[in-house]
């Protein structure tokens, strides 16, 4: 093996430093004698608390990074990528450091989710991105002051993006929602019967947000702009309209990151991880948690977090803990009822639509074949540098294409990394 290459050997390894990862590394280190951490982000807290200490507003957080930075069992690994699994019970990371090899006895896999990104007429002008990205831009440090924006798709992260452009500074011109007022206040009414609490955070974003138009039954059809954007056409309640605006952020709902479960080989389906009720995957000694499991927010991602690493070390979760998962699925399923993509967004990506970005890959070339695979051969779709993460999942709900599978090295790496991948198979051949 390779001098330069740093090897590390842990009890419990935990992919991932968001709500889940965190809460798992916590419960796990009471009992593990060594536990590491990896996550790719510069700062722990995952997508949702994003930015580092000095940004994190969430009490829960700071209480939870202040247990686990006392835990002296623990490392963490920052900006740190998974590349490949060289053996079973091993993966190789790339880091600032170079190539970094972990053997792991138990694994808690909290990979998260990303958003999805569904293509319409000018979705890749400079100034369109997915609405959790632009909140990851704000909270990154990214100027929005006098800026006009349109957050638009479907589902309650409309409302917390636009407070977020507006703390910022920011002048949200307008709020669109896919669903219609009908859809909208069934779903607060079950909020009101079933979730007060989460009821009433939805009165304090609106009131909020109370300065800005809310439109319902209301659609994205078009980015218009030349060297950037400059409006978006709309279509709300039959008639269309043009809003001037300097970004349009879109949000129709999350996907959980599937590339390192299809790595360690656990089993999936429905775009999940499948676990037990102890969070346990169909691999042994691999547990799951999070978003990647199926998309429910911060309350199912702690609960999950904390169930497996107690499972991870042999622990026994008490019932509070599955209490607070229980509801946290129950608030998931309630979403995923009311705010999954409508068919009807299918139409809006018309045949001159770019799908594949990376590749200029047009609706109108994708829509000849019957599959992801066909397509990826004869029109080089998902061959780019985000190897179909974005345009998969958009083939997914465009044309009901199964997922493109899984290569290693799951994510581009340097040719010093692949190096060190090639050595640590060879030295597994060997032994």
């Amino acid at each position: 093996m390779n001098d330069a290459v740093f090897s590390y050997s842990t009890t419990v390894l935990v992919l991932g430093a968001g709500p889940a990862g965190m809460a798992a590394a916590v419960a796990a280190a009471g009992l593990a004698s060594s536990v590491i951490l990896v996550d790719e982000n510069c700062y722990p807290g995952g997508q949702i608390w994003r930015g580092g200490t000095k940004r994190w507003h969430d009490e829960r957080l700071h209480a939870l990074w202040k247990r686990l930075s006392a835990c002296k069992n623990v490392r963490i690994i920052q900006s740190a990528r998974v590349i490949a699994a060289p053996d079973k019970q091993t993966l190789l990371l790339e880091t600032s450091a170079g190539a970094q090899l972990v053997h792991w006895e138990k694994l808690i896999l909290c990979s998260g989710a990303r958003e999805l990104l569904l293509p319409f007429p000018g979705w890749t002008l400079p100034g369109v991105t997915g609405a959790g990205g632009l909140q990851a831009m704000i909270k990154g440090g990214m100027d929005v002051r006098g800026k006009r924006v349109v957050v638009a798709g479907t589902g309650p992260l409309l409302l917390a993006v636009a407070e977020s452009v507006l703390n910022a500074g920011g002048n949200v011109i307008g709020i669109l929602e896919h669903r219609g007022t009908r859809q909208l206040a069934g779903f607060s009414w079950q909020l009101l019967n079933k979730f007060k609490a989460k009821w009433r955070q939805s009165l304090q974003l609106l009131w909020a947000l109370k300065s800005v138009r809310y439109r319902h039954n209301a659609t994205v059809l078009a980015a218009d702009g030349e060297d950037r954007l400059r409006s978006v056409s709309i279509r709300h309640a039959g008639h269309q309209l043009n809003l001037k605006c300097d970004l349009l952020a879109c949000a129709y709902g999350l996907i959980p990151n599937l590339e390192l479960a299809s790595l360690l080989g656990c089993k999936t389906s429905d775009g999940r991880v499948i676990v037990d009720a102890r969070q346990a995957t169909s691999r042994p000694k691999v547990w799951a948690a999070g978003e990647a499991t199926g998309i429910g927010g911060v309350d199912k991602a702690l609960a999950e977090g904390r169930i497996a690493g107690l499972a991870a070390v042999g622990a026994a979760p008490s019932h509070s803990e599955f209490a607070a998962r229980s509801e946290a699925l129950q608030f998931a399923d309630l979403l995923a009822r009311y705010f999954a993509p409508a068919s009807a967004l299918r139409a809006v990506c018309t045949p001159d639509t770019l799908v594949c970005r990376c590749e200029d890959v047009y609706a109108r070339q994708l829509s000849e074949f019957k599959d992801w695979r066909t397509a990826k051969l004869m029109t080089r779709a998902g061959m780019g540098a985000c190897q179909g993460r974005i345009c998969g999942a958009a083939c997914q709900f465009l044309y009901d294409w199964q997922a493109p599978e899984l290569r290693q090295p799951v994510f581009p790496a340097t040719t010093s990394t692949l190096a060190a991948l090639s050595a640590a198979c060879k030295k597994d051949e060997k032994e």
